[in-house]
């Protein structure tokens, strides 16, 4: 394997470190936060100048023409500042749907508008009883006319207030958990029988609890196969791990790095606490997680890359990873600072709550050691 990042990558990684470092600090970030969307559309159009938005389009759509690598590069670079602009829910699951099941009429319609910054996406598809079991789907579509009738309920729809076009999982034949029978359908956000309850998530996003009651779709609001649609559900779901596991590599090197700083500094018995034996210790198991993590980060993007068979096993070992370094990084990082860790006003219990959500995002630790029994 090559890990040599070409002329490009590395442009597009220093650009994006170079944002973080001087546009995204954690005062600058509560003020995104503050604003009436949840987020910086400052930020977001300036995304699009940049060409952030097309990395993983085609070219013939517009697009950067990236793939899996530079995806994981932004998100390593994102999670750095806890980006909280809808890069993953858009550009990621929204566009990944689009490129790689929309027909040649939605990708021409829509692609170009997601990489200018004007069309926001969000895919609806957790339900209360599926838990992390993507074909457990009581949301229905029905044949209606012509068309299909939308019913339903999804929740936690992450950038669901602010998306104009939702990505919905629904049951079009078979029983509630049968793998075949599902369709994925693309619905207007203010089409007539959907009605959205926003809030914002414990880790500073936005989401939306939706229901869908009779919405009326038409056959070619369909992305992928009928009746098939979890293969592709499957596909996109997992280049969304990779994603958000990228962003946790990014947040543990922030906490890492932190706490060995803040050791430094704090004192007791009027010597740095960073001089204690125990806690050196600790600090390098923090360390040491975070390496291993981002290994098999750079393994995982390497086989979804290269679209090896064994891309999905490696998606899964690194989520597993990543539940569990980041639940003792975050910890240790709050322990260390003592109660100052606890306080909103300092960055390290922020970046616990993101790493926290990310864990439980698309199946936790103990779903991916199921999912293909033995890593």
């Amino acid at each position: 394997m090559d890990f040599n990042l070409s002329e490009e990558q590395t442009m597009l990684q220093d650009s994006v470190s170079r944002f973080i470092q001087n546009s995204y600090g954690f005062e600058d970030r509560k003020k995104y936060i503050a604003a009436d969307n949840g987020f910086s559309a400052e930020n977001w159009n300036m995304f699009a100048e940049l060409g952030w938005l097309g990395i993983p389009f085609a070219e013939e759509h517009g697009g950067f023409g990236g793939g899996a690598l530079e995806t994981m590069m932004v998100m390593e670079e994102f999670g750095k500042g806890l980006v909280i602009e809808p890069f993953l829910a858009t550009v990621v699951l929204g566009g990944g749907f689009l490129s790689k099941g929309g027909t040649p009429v939605q990708q021409e319609q829509l692609i170009p508008s997601i990489i200018e910054g004007k069309l926001q996406l969000a895919f609806a598809f957790v339900e209360p009883q599926g838990r992390f079991n993507l074909a457990d789907l009581t949301t229905t579509a029905t044949a209606s006319g012509d068309g299909y009738s939308i019913s339903g309920h999804k929740g936690v729809v992450l950038n669901g207030p602010s998306a104009d076009k939702l990505i919905v999982t629904t049951r079009t034949s078979g029983d509630q958990r049968d793998e075949s029978g599902i369709t994925v359908f693309l619905v207007d956000a203010n089409a007539a029988g959907v009605s959205r309850r926003n809030y914002p998530t414990i880790d500073a996003m936005q989401g939306s609890e939706i229901t869908f009651n009779d919405v009326k779709v038409s056959a070619d609001d369909i992305i992928g196969e009928l009746n098939n649609g979890l293969p592709l559900i499957q596909s996109v779901v997992d280049d969304g791990l990779l994603a958000i596991c990228a962003e946790a590599v990014g947040a543990m090197e922030v906490l890492y790095k932190t706490t060995v700083d803040y050791s430094k500094q704090r004192k007791q018995f009027d010597v740095a606490i960073g001089s204690f034996q125990a806690l050196q210790h600790r600090m390098v198991d923090m360390f040491i997680e975070h390496e291993q993590s981002k290994s098999l980060m750079l393994l995982a993007a390497m086989r979804l890359a290269e679209g090896s068979d064994e891309a999905s096993k490696a998606i899964s070992a690194l989520k597993v990873q990543i539940g569990k370094a980041g639940r003792y990084v975050g910890q240790q990082a709050v322990q260390l600072h003592g109660g100052m860790g606890q306080t909103e006003e300092l960055n390290v219990g922020h970046y616990f709550k993101r790493l926290t959500m990310i864990s439980h995002t698309f199946g936790n630790a103990d779903f991916h050691l199921n999912r293909f029994g033995e890593l």
